[in-house]
This record gives C-alpha cells, structure tokens and sequence, in this order.
C-alpha cells in the first residue's frame, strides 16, 4: 500500500500546484511560470517518492512502464486509479480555496482544467488536441524509460524528468493548457463538469496512446545489457 499512497500523494501535489498556478495565477505567471509549477513539482516528488513507487504520478508513464515490463498488472491498476484519487482530492480542495478568495466562481478560473475548440488559447480543434498529446506524451515517457533505465542517473533523473515535463508544458498550454496525464486532467475535469468534462476522452486517449507509443519505441532504441 506504501507505493499507491505514494502515487496518490504524488499527483495530489502536482494537480494542486501545478493547475492552482494556472487557475490563480495564470495570467500573472504567464507559460513559462506555469510550467514550471508542474516541472518543479515532478522534481520535489521525484524526490520524496521516488525510491518508495518510482514516482510515476502519471498514468501514462505507468502504462509506459508496465508495457517495458516493469511493473505487474496489478501494480499498474493500483497505480492508476491512486492517481486519480489524488489528483480528484487536489481539485476538491484547489476549488475550496477558489471558493474562499475574492476572485470569482471556480468556473471563471478554469480549474487548469484542459480544452480544444473554444477552450484552448488558440483555438486548436479536435484532431490537432489529440495529435498534440500524443506526441507531447510520447516525449515525456521516453525520457522517463530513458532516463530510470540505468541506475546511474539516480541522482539527477528527478531534476531531468522536470524539466522535460515542464518543456512539453511551454509548447502545450497554449494548444491545450497540456494534459500528457491523464489523472491531472480528471480531477479538475469531474470537478468543473460541463464541457472540461465532455473533453476529458481527448486528455486520457492522447496520453494513453503517447505513452504506449514511447514504449515501443523505447524497446526498439534500447540497447540490450
């Protein structure tokens, strides 16, 4: 149990920080300060968890993982679904903050909640969404199996898997605030409703298939020890 309270707590910290910067602060941050809220939050986890669940926080890494066979099917059920409990307890309470400021309806902050169509920054549609966190999550989860493949980068693979999510990040908010986490996107999502939640597919099916696209490629590019 040690390692699904791990997951749990893991993405409940990146959901909270992560989208509670884009919610509350979005407009002040600005893409680059919103980004690295969820990068700097994969490295502090990375490095509290890390040794207890390998600090997945993310179900599309952890199906990247399981598909490199490393992990058991029922680690990845347990992982999965830790998740999304934490990310749905960080956008319980990140509402109950919104709540308690001066700053309007949770629905006027968005929730970081993602979207295509009207609600992404730039418009992009349907087919664009999925395209873009196919292959922004495919980036991420070959760093992850790329980088925890050798033991040697113990030390700096934390600080490495941030900055790569936080660089997928600079490019996505604008497309579509930038999912490539399937659990960070239902959280806010289940708690928003209406069309973040109608569009939730799009930010489970990309990252999905992203990360099990990374695994193949991963197995291909892999040198054998």
């Amino acid at each position: 149990m040690k390692k699904y309270i791990a997951e749990l707590l893991g993405t409940f910290v990146l959901t909270l920080f992560g989208c509670g910067a884009a919610a509350l602060a979005g407009e002040t941050l600005g893409i680059l300060g919103v980004a690295f809220a969820f990068g700097l939050s994969i490295v502090s986890m990375a490095y509290v968890i890390g040794n207890i669940s390998g600090c997945h926080i993310n179900p599309a890494v952890s199906l990247g993982v399981w598909m490199s066979g490393k992990m058991t099917d029922k680690d990845f059920v347990g992982y999965v679904i830790a998740q999304c409990l934490g990310a749905l307890l960080a956008a319980y309470l990140l509402a109950a903050i919104i709540n308690a400021t001066n700053i309007g309806p949770v629905a006027l902050t968005g929730l970081g909640a993602n979207g295509f169509g009207n609600y992404s920054a730039i418009g992009l549609e349907l087919e664009g969404a999925l395209l873009v966190e196919m292959i922004l999550t495919c980036v991420f989860v070959l760093t992850v199996l790329g980088v925890t493949d050798s033991s040697k980068n113990a030390t700096i693979a934390g600080l490495i898997i941030g900055l790569t999510l936080t660089f997928v990040h600079i490019l996505g908010i604008p497309l579509t605030g930038t999912s490539v986490n399937p659990a960070r996107s239902f959280g806010p999502a289940l708690v928003m409703g209406g069309a973040a939640w109608n569009q939730l597919w799009v930010f489970v099916v990309g990252p999905f298939v992203g990360g099990g696209l990374a695994a193949l490629i991963w197995k291909r590019l892999k040198v054998k020890k």
